[in-house]
């Protein structure tokens, strides 16, 4: 992990500016990966705040982990961070892998405390996990204030 100096976390690129998959920590401690979003099938525009998963085109994984898309039927239902900016199809971007971030959107359901995954939850945002099998990605802090600590995987 690395320090990386002067990066703009809401800047967006129409080419890459960093090394796709490249992990930032800021002097706060929150960590930041660079990714290419993806607007999937649905055509979901990203939106700062809102959750991306893995890009995985009608859910099926080929392994990658430096696309992500808003499209939720267009991921493994594997979340990989929040937005902090609104990147246009194909441009890159910073997200969010931990930390404690301010959602856009509410959590489809939970409670203080809560963990959460992708899986079952709208575009852009999270459900309670109600499977050992769904991925936990973050946890809710403050649910109603759609605060939330980031645990996704770099």
């Amino acid at each position: 992990m690395s320090y990386i100096t002067g990066i703009d976390i809401t800047a967006t690129s129409s080419s890459a500016e960093f090394q796709p998959g490249q992990i930032a920590q800021t002097a706060d401690g929150k960590l930041y990966k660079y990714v290419q979003y993806n607007v999937g099938a649905g055509s979901v525009a990203a939106v700062s705040g809102n959750v991306v998963g893995y890009y995985a085109p009608s859910g099926a994984s080929a392994g990658a982990t430096t696309v992500v898309t808003s499209d939720v039927s267009d991921t493994a239902r594997v979340g990989a961070g929040v937005l902090q900016s609104a990147p246009a199809t194909t441009e890159y971007c910073w997200i969010q892998i931990g930390g404690t971030a301010t959602l856009t959107i509410a959590l489809t359901a939970g409670a203080d405390g809560d963990p959460l995954t992708p899986t079952g939850a709208g575009d852009g945002t999270l459900d309670v996990t109600a499977a050992a099998t769904s991925p936990v990605c973050a946890f809710a802090i403050d649910a109603s204030a759609k605060i939330i600590a980031c645990q996704f995987a770099g």
